[in-house]
């Protein structure tokens, strides 16, 4: 039986020609049979991939050859099936997009603090923990006693924070504050704007949460609940072993074997968290799709309503 590896990987990194770069990678990747999503852009890359366990330092060792990347770091979880349904490799304007131009994390950050070092921070009750992620990433799982922006979007971050920052001033406070994110990247992100508007004492979780679930013991850990991942895996909980949780194809919620109780659940239709707006129309429609999947998986098929976005439909247009 083949083992599978799921990397997920980043890295801020100057790139004058992003587009010279999309052919090749894709043809290197392909060749070893990987999937997943590469997203490339003038300022570094971003994504997550997989592939045999057999094949993935072959996988690396090319996107380490990518101009300045040699010190790519990824995090590796196991997969008893392949995640993905095909490779992309795709040019963006910012590979995560929070929408204020000139924040470069080459040149300003905040502070990195290794998963073994996380806990002390944020017990500490000079900080205060923020997580950088989208509601329903939060909803399923975060730290204990994180600030949870309640946000749609990354893009409604900078917004969130400003106002957050300015009700902290009212009262007179300067804490620490320390940022999260899935794998590093938004936090990053996050910490350079934030010290770019002069917030001086700010850090961030090396590795996002992917890491601290991997090297932080369970017994010692102050994650509560799973993580949202963006593959077919949905979740990861400690040791960065596969989750509990599906997505609903009506809503794309991620949703718990509790709300798979509900009656309002209908496998590949329905949730709780879109029963109530799912016009008889959309629940036909689905239902066919469904059958479809089926029907192509029963000849031995990849069907192409399987490949979709893993983000809620209301956040497809960010």
């Amino acid at each position: 039986m083949t083992e599978f590896c799921v990397t997920a990987f980043y890295k801020f990194v100057r790139f004058d020609d992003p587009a010279a770069l999309q052919d090749a990678l894709y043809d290197e990747l392909s060749a070893l049979g990987v999937k997943g999503t590469v997203l490339l852009a003038s300022e570094g890359l971003n994504g997550t991939i997989a592939g045999p366990s057999s094949v993935m330092d072959k996988a690396l060792a090319a996107l380490r050859a990518l101009p300045g990347c040699t010190d790519l770091e990824s995090k590796n979880s196991p997969a008893s099936d392949m995640p993905f349904l095909r490779l992309k490799v795709r040019l963006k304007n910012e590979i995560v997009t929070m929408g204020v131009p000139g924040t470069d994390p080459t040149c300003l950050v905040g502070t990195y603090i290794n998963p073994e070092n996380w806990n002390a921070l944020i017990i500490d009750p000079d900080t205060i923990l923020i997580d950088t992620r989208n509601d329903y990433e939060v909803d399923i799982g975060t730290f204990k006693g994180a600030v949870d922006p309640d946000i749609e979007t990354f893009r409604q971050f900078p917004e969130w924070f400003e106002n957050f920052r300015a009700d902290l001033e009212q009262q007179g406070r300067t804490p620490k504050i320390a940022m999260f994110c899935t794998g590093g990247i938004r936090c990053e992100k996050s910490t350079s704007w934030a010290k770019s508007i002069g917030v001086e004492d700010v850090f961030h979780l090396k590795g996002g949460i992917l890491k601290y679930l991997e090297n932080v013991p369970q017994e010692d850990s102050l994650w509560q609940g799973e993580c949202f991942v963006f593959d077919d895996r949905v979740s990861v909980g400690h040791g960065l072993k596969q989750g509990d949780y599906q997505l609903c194809h009506g809503c794309r919620y991620p949703i718990s074997a509790q709300d798979r109780q509900s009656p309002k659940f209908e496998d590949s239709v329905s949730c709780p968290h879109c029963f109530d707006s799912l016009s008889d129309k959309k629940r036909a429609a689905l239902r066919e799709r469904q059958k479809q999947v089926r029907l192509a998986r029963l000849r031995g098929e990849a069907h192409l309503g399987d490949d979709v976005d893993l983000r809620p439909r209301k956040q497809r247009h960010v």
